[in-house]
Order: C-alpha cells, then structure tokens, then sequence
C-alpha cells in the first residue's frame, strides 16, 4: 500500500513552489454526495416529464428517458466542471477543484476522460474500485484521476494577507481604464490570482534571476488576458505591473 501525501507541491521554472492541499477522501466523497443528489433531483424532474410522454407513445419515452438518463449522469460533471473550471457543486460548497497535476490550466479532454471513467470507478457497486485506487494511490487518485492526470485540491480559507504591506497604496494608473480592470477580474482564475500575490508576498526570498523571469511571466500571461494601452504600461517594471494587477484583483 502506497503512503498518501497530504499536500501536493508545484515548482514553476522559475523555482517558485507552490504547495496545495489534496482533498481528503472524506471531504471528497461528502461532494460527490452532494453531486448525486443534484443529479437525482433533476432526474426526477425529467422524469415527470418523459411520463407525460408515455401517455402519447410509451416505448418514445422510454428511450428518451433512457438518453437523458445517460447524458444526466456524465453530463452533469463535465459540463460543470468545463464550466467552473474543476468545480461541480458539491466541489463548490466542499471548497474542492480538480486541477491538471502539474499546476497546468486544466483541459476538456482531461475533464471528459476522468468523468467518463467513472462508469469503472464505480465497479463493482458504490464506488469500491475508484475508493481502492484512491486508497493506494499516493495522491488520492481515483482510475480517472490517474487516466487523465488530474488531482482533486482542497481550497482551505486562509487568513487574509495584509494587502496594504504587499500592495502599498499608490497611483495605479490600470484602474483609468475600468473596462480592462473588469476583463481580468473576470477572466483571470483564482489560482492565477494566487500565483501573482504569492509571488509579490515571496518576492525577497527569490533570487534575482528568478525573479525577474517569474514577474516577466506573470506580466506576459495578463497581458494575454488584459491588454493596457503602451502609454500606461511604457516604463513599468515587470514587478510593479504584476502589483498593480494583484491591486485590482484583490482590492
């Protein structure tokens, strides 16, 4: 039996880490508890539904409930896992994301192969094949974990930093452009967030290659998001960039 690591530490090029909790089995199956119950209470209401259907033509109805009840079931995880990038409800309300292994932004395909693998994971019945390779697995991977490379993470609430010490109160001039500063609050995801006021907070402890080359990344990844006209960016550093954008995300 393998021996299960409780965190899960991610190391950028630049020699940053990052350490993630990884959900606890418990707090893991509390979500999926949740999950079936959503898919349960929406099965019930397309079942109502397809009965309708039975009074016109009942073999109609049976496989049109069957359909939905096969897209209900897979369907209902990809598509909110697309949608909140690692989260379905039960993942929301537990604080739990699924995330690509290696920090990477998480992929459709890998969303698809680990939920259509649950129809394995579910073998013999409740769960016992994917909760013994769980079990075994260092990380707590289940089989569609393993297939697809995903690692599901706890996001514990952590005391908030002290953001007048790390993003001291001067001019930013991203915020004359309020359009701009809406696109990145909305597209720019949590953990990306996490990464530039991690990196703000750990700033002295990097060597100075290294830090120079985490800013230069950082700021090159929201500017891909957020595009600041040159005559507002001209002659800001990499580092002071990344602060007026944590600024706005975080203020």
């Amino acid at each position: 039996m393998g021996s299960r690591d409780k965190t899960l530490v991610i190391q950028t090029p630049e020699g940053v880490v990052f350490p993630l909790i990884i959900a606890s089995p418990i707090a893991r199956f509390l979500a999926l508890a949740i999950d079936i119950i959503c898919v349960y209470c929406v099965s019930g209401i397309l079942s109502a539904a397809c009965q309708l259907m039975g009074l016109i033509d009942m073999d109609i109805a049976g496989a049109f409930w069957m359909l939905l009840s096969f897209a209900l079931s897979f369907g209902y995880f990809i598509a909110l896992e697309w949608v909140w990038q690692g989260q379905t409800i039960g993942k929301r309300i537990l604080h739990l994301r699924v995330i690509d292994e290696q920090g990477l932004r998480l992929q459709p395909s890998q969303i698809v192969i680990r939920n259509l693998l649950r129809v394995v994971d579910c073998l013999p019945a409740l769960y016992l094949l994917g909760g013994l390779a769980s079990f075994l697995s260092r990380h707590g991977k289940r089989l569609g974990d393993l297939a697809a490379n995903t690692i599901v993470v706890s996001q514990r609430a952590v005391s908030e930093p002290d953001l007048d010490q790390i993003l001291p109160g001067k001019y930013n001039s991203f915020r004359e452009h309020p359009h701009l500063a809406a696109r990145l609050r909305q597209n720019v995801l949590p953990r990306e967030a996490g990464i530039a006021l991690q990196a703000l907070m750990r700033r002295d402890s990097l060597e100075a290659d290294a830090r120079l080359s985490l800013f230069a990344l950082i700021r090159t990844h929201m500017e891909n998001i957020a595009k600041f006209p040159a005559d507002v960016t001209d002659g800001v550093s990499d580092e002071q960039y990344v602060r007026n954008v944590a600024d706005i995300l975080f203020r």
